[in-house]
This record gives structure tokens, C-alpha cells and sequence, in this order.
């Protein structure tokens, strides 16, 4: 029954590293910073492994014009729940094996008191392919001591679903920040993001079982889930960062509040304390806690659901329901620690480390066993020219 569920495998892509540098000739440039970055995500229990190698530039053309590149390409294997209740006659977890690449390019301006930026963005996995777009603009005020930043985004994603046509999804995101020095220790921001995605918004690797009678003998039966065919959402996230001479040291908190109309209601603290030592080693010890309701249509089983027989290839009509333990109530902790040392004024080196711990929470949790557990690590090469 789980046969559709797998992701197919991947050969492996042409490595990114020949268009690592742009055809501008650094010479012609005023000024280039580059930095490179390789990273690991490691779910405990054998489940997910991704592996991640970064690519990021800046070219300072001139002292109003810069342009930005990054590229990636992210390797993932393991193996994640599929929706079907642990111990059951259907599999609980899913093999998948994927490539992603991807590179961003962005042109920033100055225009006066205004720098705007124009960003493309292109990605594409087996199954999955995003092109983007945006434009945004950072306006500079009361002598540069306040920032008024906005922007639009929109992103057209391309899903090869296996046994049927491709399916499109749209989104579109507005946003709106706020950036104030309060004195020559202290900042305070704030930022607002309305989002809305339309199309094909389901998971089609995720599944939710029912219990079935057929010919009177009793069987558990799989069926995609059915997420509705639109999202709208807001994010707030207000963020304060003071430095203190004493100590040479800076906190950094971020508060970020979450809503849509799935019923998700999301929230999140983030610290950051960046420890300067010996003049060229950089410590950062950071803590992050998040927590979100469960999405009005999640169900652990469709036996919960007054639904008839569910469609093949669900569009978001009808019923909605979704086994998904992302969308379930839930709460997430991590702790690391990030080091940063500087060789000379112009290159340095960078390490982190960080332990993910995810758990139900709420009164609407998915099994104990789709939670994972997880450990990052990433290290880190920056120049600048």
C-alpha cells in the first residue's frame, strides 16, 4: 500500500565548485567577501542525514552598487514517518534519498537614502522545482539611526507528484520592518510578514491510515493526506541587541509570534550571547525554544474524520486531515554553541554546534516516536578581498 509514499533515488548532480566565482573579474570590484560552509543534520534512531555545502559571495562593484551570490547543494537519506501509526500492519517510517541545488543572485543599489535590492532564486530536487523572485528596499532616516525596510517576494514551485500531472504552487509574501538605534550600545527591531500560497500544498510522501472492514475482514488501510489548497499567515518577530563595553560582549533576543488560518499558532524565543576573547576568538552560545498548536485539521487517524472514500490524488477540496507530525501540537529546544576565529584582518574560520530535541505538546500530539532528536554541526571558511 506504501509504495507510492517513496521518494525515488537520485544520482548525484555536477558539482557546483566551477561557478563558485562570478564572470567580473575580482580585480574590476572594489571590494569581494566570499565564504564557504559545510553542515550536518543527524536525526538519532537512524532516521534523517542531510549533508549541506554552502557557496556565499558579495562583490562591492562600487560604493553604491554590490552584487550577492549564494549556491547550495543539500544530500538527504534516512528515513522520516510516513503518517501511519507506530507498531501497525503499515510502515511507520519512509526511505528517502534526494538532491537539492540551488543559487540565489541579488543586485543592491544605492539610491540616495534607499537601498534596494532585486533577488533571484532558482532550486530544483527530483520532484521539486522553485523559481523566485523579490524586491525589497532599506530606507535610511534620522541620520542613519532608523531603518525602514519592505519588500515582496513571490515564489512558483513546480511538484512532480508520481502518478499524476505536475502540481503547481504559488506564494506570495509582503513584509514590513522597523529598525531603531537607541543609543550607540543598543538596537530594537521589529518586523511583519504576511504570506499567502496557493496550489498543491499537501506532502505527497505523507499518508494517514484508517481502519477498514473488507469482506467483513478488518484491515488498515493508507491514503494521502489533504491539506486545504490555500494558506494565509503573519509572522511578527521583534528582536533587541545590546553590547556591553565592560565585558566586550553582545546579547542578541529574538521574540517571533506566528499565526494562520490552518489554526497554527506558533511561538518562539531565541538567545544569543557573542563573547569576544583574546581579540581574534569570537564565542557564542545560543538557546532556542519554540512551541505551536496543532493545525485544525490534523488527526492521528482518519477514523476521527466523517469523510467517504478518500480521493487518490486529494486537491484540498472536500475534508481536510493530514497525520503529519509537523503540523501536530509540539514543542522544540535547542542549545549550541558557535565559534568564530580570525586568522588575519581578512580570513577567518568558524565551527558550531547545536542539539535539536523535539517533543508533543498540547493536547494534540502526534506518537512519541515521530519526534526526532537531532544533532548539527557546521563549519566555516570566510575571506574578505
Amino acid at each position: 500500500m506504501a509504495s507510492f509514499f517513496k521518494k525515488p533515488g537520485m544520482r548525484t548532480p555536477i558539482t557546483l565548485a566551477p561557478f563558485l566565482l562570478p564572470s567580473l573579474s575580482i580585480s574590476a570590484a572594489e571590494a569581494f567577501k566570499f565564504d564557504t560552509s559545510y553542515q550536518t543534520y543527524d536525526e538519532s534512531g537512524g532516521r534523517m542525514f542531510i549533508e549541506s555545502y554552502y557557496y556565499r559571495g558579495e562583490m562591492f562593484l562600487s560604493e553604491e552598487t554590490s552584487l550577492r551570490f549564494q549556491l547550495l547543494r543539500d544530500a538527504i537519506t534516512g528515513s522520516t514517518p510516513i503518517g501511519a501509526l507506530p507498531g501497525g500492519t503499515q510502515p511507520f517510517l519512509t526511505e528517502i534519498e534526494d538532491v537539492r541545488q540551488g543559487v540565489l543572485a541579488a543586485l543592491s543599489q544605492q539610491i540616495g537614502d534607499h537601498r534596494v535590492e532585486l533577488e533571484l532564486s532558482h532550486s530544483r530536487e527530483s520532484d521539486y522545482l522553485s523559481q523566485g523572485i523579490s524586491l525589497s528596499d532599506k530606507w535610511e532616516l534620522n541620520q542613519k539611526n532608523t531603518t525602514v525596510s519592505f519588500g515582496l517576494n513571490y515564489l512558483n514551485d513546480t511538484i512532480v507528484v508520481i502518478g499524476t500531472d505536475d502540481q503547481n504552487k504559488k506564494s506570495y509574501d509582503v513584509f514590513l520592518g522597523l529598525s531603531q538605534l537607541l543609543d550607540k550600545n543598543t538596537v530594537l527591531s521589529a518586523n511583519l510578514t504576511l504570506g499567502y500560497a496557493e496550489g498543491y500544498l499537501n506532502d505527497q510522501y505523507k499518508a494517514i491510515q484508517r481502519d477498514e472492514l473488507v469482506f467483513g475482514i478488518p484491515v488498515t488501510n493508507l491514503y494521502r493526506e489533504n491539506r486545504p489548497s490555500s494558506r494565509l499567515r503573519g509572522v511578527l518577530q521583534l528582536q533587541g541587541t545590546h553590547y556591553f563595553e565592560k565585558t566586550n560582549s553582545a546579547l542578541d533576543a529574538v521574540v517571533r509570534l506566528s499565526q494562520d488560518d490552518y489554526g497554527v499558532f506558533s511561538q518562539s524565543l531565541q538567545l544569543e550571547w557573542r563573547q569576544e576573547l583574546f581579540s581574534r576568538l569570537e564565542i557564542t552560545p545560543f538557546f532556542r525554544y519554540y512551541q505551536q498548536s496543532a493545525a485544525d485539521f490534523f488527526h492521528n487517524t482518519l477514523n476521527e474524520v466523517n469523510v467517504g472514500t478518500p480521493q487518490d490524488y486529494p486537491d484540498g477540496t472536500g475534508p481536510n486531515y493530514s497525520a503529519d507530525y509537523r503540523l501536530s501540537s509540539m514543542a522544540t529546544m535547542s542549545l549550541g554553541l558557535k565559534a568564530r576565529f580570525r586568522i588575519t584582518e581578512n580570513i577567518s574560520l568558524s565551527a558550531a554546534y547545536e542539539h535539536y530535541d523535539m517533543s508533543g505538546s498540547g493536547g494534540n500530539q502526534a506518537p512519541a516516536a515521530a519526534y526526532p532528536t537531532a544533532n548539527m554541526w557546521t563549519f566555516g571558511a570566510h575571506f574578505q578581498f
